[in-house]
């Protein structure tokens, strides 16, 4: 960018007030070219809600019932292998995950 080293200076109170004027038409250029045209309804219609009705569902996955070396956990109440057992004597003979007892 040239700069003509002729022109005569500006203060710096002139400097201020181009800029708050400029800041001014910048601020309203902004807010009027911005907008953004958007149909509400479109855009929801991709969100699903919690507690949506799912009365019309169907489960895919096939649930089996608990085996010979798991356990329940009694205190998150998860089906977990006998490996995740926690062995100490101060869960008063409850069956604790190691990441419960943790």
């Amino acid at each position: 960018m040239a700069t003509d080293y002729d022109a005569p200076r500006k203060t710096a109170e002139d400097l201020g007030e181009e800029s708050i004027e400029e800041l001014k038409t910048r601020r309203t250029e902004r807010s009027s070219s911005s907008s953004v045209d958007e149909d509400e309804a479109e855009a929801a219609e991709g969100f699903e809600l919690p507690g949506a009705d799912l009365s019309g569902e169907e489960l895919s996955v096939q649930v089996l019932p608990r085996q010979q070396d798991e356990f329940t956990c009694a205190s998150c109440f998860l089906v977990k292998h006998r490996s995740q057992l926690h062995h100490a004597s101060s869960t008063g003979g409850q069956l604790i995950c190691n990441d419960c007892a943790a």
